[in-house]
């Protein structure tokens, strides 16, 4: 199994040496993990990850070689029935007709209720339809169903109903170095192009060093500046919750726009924009940079891109407060009409199928805020939307 950990961190590329895999074996031999996979799990990150940037990598392929050996060791440890087991017979599935007898509330009523609820309830509850708990169809709670609610205490998304999580999830950056499965997307990018020779004279001019040495007798070398791609981008990336499912599709995505543009900025958001971004996932509750500072920085030649599935609860967009993860002074569409505004190069990249975007109305509502700029990541999707970034 060790050795399969070992060639399988080799085949995502994280570059791990021989030297490495042994420093680990010692380390194993000396019991510095107390037979704890999670002790296991930071001690081999320690010995073989050298460069944070491969830290998703390297979280992928342990929990790929290493998946249920917590759960297997409890088992045969404690003899007791696993978590995780108890938990799904804790679920409540319900059929399509019970789903639609149960009410949606709507945003203000929902938050004043959950308001109450806290103020009210003294215990534990599993099962019902109106205090914050397990497995049941109250608006609070988790592993239970309803409309339009708020997710507490559950380790991920199940029915794609909640409108606010009070969970902090931790997201992943997006990785810059993918090998592209398909090279198309790098050819349609360069569709967005505006060469420009800027910068030192380190490059051989052939021609005019061949016409001025004819003219003067004598060898007369001249330089000019490499012609590099002009154009600006920033791109701003949704990233987490329904966007894990798109994560291989954007990251190659991202790593032929980094091979492609020179000058390239980029930040992450969840969902939809609100007054803060940020650049790294693990610090995007407390290392963010106000979306105000962005909009200054960056002057309005930047091409702006937005990578989404757009797939949200309309309070999201439209209702003060409405954000699933924090308590919002303005809607995300004032921010997203102040960038398209600032910018009149904007478009929108959804990496949802087309013949889906009318099912969602969060979608069609940001389609129409972005006008219509709205494109697929296809290679047609790629090439409209680097059409429009020329106008």
């Amino acid at each position: 199994m060790f050795l399969q950990f070992f060639t399988s961190l080799r085949d995502a590329q994280v570059p791990v040496t021989l030297r490495e895999y042994l420093t680990l074996m010692e380390a194993l031999d000396a019991d510095l993990s107390d037979y704890s996979v999670e002790n296991f799990y930071y001690l081999s990150r320690t010995s073989l990850v050298k460069d944070e940037r491969n830290l998703d990598k390297f979280d992928r392929v342990f929990g790929t070689v290493f998946k249920g050996l917590e759960n297997l060791l409890d088992a045969m440890e404690k003899a007791e029935i696993p978590e995780e087991w108890l938990k799904k017979l804790a679920e409540k599935y319900l059929s399509e007709e019970e789903k639609k007898q149960i009410e949606a509330m709507g945003w203000d009523k929902l938050m004043e209720t959950l308001k109450k609820r806290l103020e009210e309830q003294k215990g534990r509850h599993q099962g019902g339809s109106k205090w914050i708990g397990t497995a049941g169809t109250s608006p609070f709670g988790a592993h239970g169903y309803n409309p339009e609610g708020v997710r507490i205490g559950q380790e991920k998304n199940r029915n794609n109903r909640a409108v606010k999580v009070w969970d902090k999830r931790e997201f992943k950056d997006l990785d810059g170095n993918v090998e592209l499965g398909i090279r198309n997307i790098k050819v349609a990018l360069r569709r967005l192009r505006k060469f420009a020779r800027t910068g030192a004279p380190d490059e051989l001019d052939l021609d005019t060093t061949i016409r001025e040495t004819a003219n003067h007798g004598y060898l007369d070398v001249h330089m000019r500046p490499e012609r590099r791609n002009a154009v600006k981008l920033l791109v701003f990336f949704d990233i987490g919750g329904s966007m894990d499912m798109h994560i291989e599709q954007v990251e190659e995505l991202f790593s032929a726009a980094k091979s492609e543009f020179k000058h390239m900025e980029y930040f992450y958001f969840h969902n939809c924009l609100y007054e803060g971004v940020w650049k790294q996932n693990k610090r995007r509750f407390t290392d963010r940079t106000p979306t105000w500072d962005v909009l200054h920085k960056y002057p309005h030649n930047y091409k702006i891109v937005f990578v989404g599935d757009a797939s949200m609860s309309p309070y999201e967009i439209m209702v003060p407060g409405g954000s699933v993860e924090h308590v919002n002074e303005e809607p995300g569409s004032v921010w997203l009409d102040r960038i398209i505004r600032t910018y009149p190069h904007a478009v929108w990249l959804n990496p949802v199928a087309q013949k889906h975007w009318d099912y969602s109305e969060s979608t069609t509502i940001i389609k129409r805020i972005f006008a219509n700029r709205m494109y697929p990541i296809t290679i047609e999707g790629l090439e409209g939307a680097m059409k429009e970034l020329t106008h």
